[in-house]
């Protein structure tokens, strides 16, 4: 992928992102039910709502990283060994800042 295939999917997808994080804090914002079944129902959405945002939350900070390397022109390269990260890994993983070998 290169440089600027990956910087317009990166911005996409950041955008994509924060939509939704925009949606779970609202959904968490709302007013809890009077019942106390529902609201224990409500809560176990709750938390999986925060899982989800918390996931969403570090994939922005991974794309915010990419978009930084890219920006420095230091795009696909592995930020631990410096060697070129394979074509067919940036397909897959856009934002990663490691090569195979590298990859924890």
């Amino acid at each position: 992928m290169t440089p600027e295939a990956a910087r317009k999917f990166l911005i996409a997808r950041r955008r994509e992102l924060l939509s939704n994080l925009n949606e779970i804090e609202d959904r968490l914002d709302e007013t809890p039910p009077a019942d106390w079944e529902e609201r224990a129902v409500e809560r176990q959405d709750d938390e999986v709502l925060q899982a989800l945002g918390h996931q969403e939350q570090a994939e922005v900070r991974r794309i915010d990283a990419a978009l930084d390397r890219i920006n420095a022109g230091e795009y696909g390269a592995c930020v631990k060994c410096g060697n070129d990260i394979a074509p067919a890994r940036l397909e897959l993983l856009p934002d990663t800042p490691f090569c195979a070998a590298c990859a924890p």
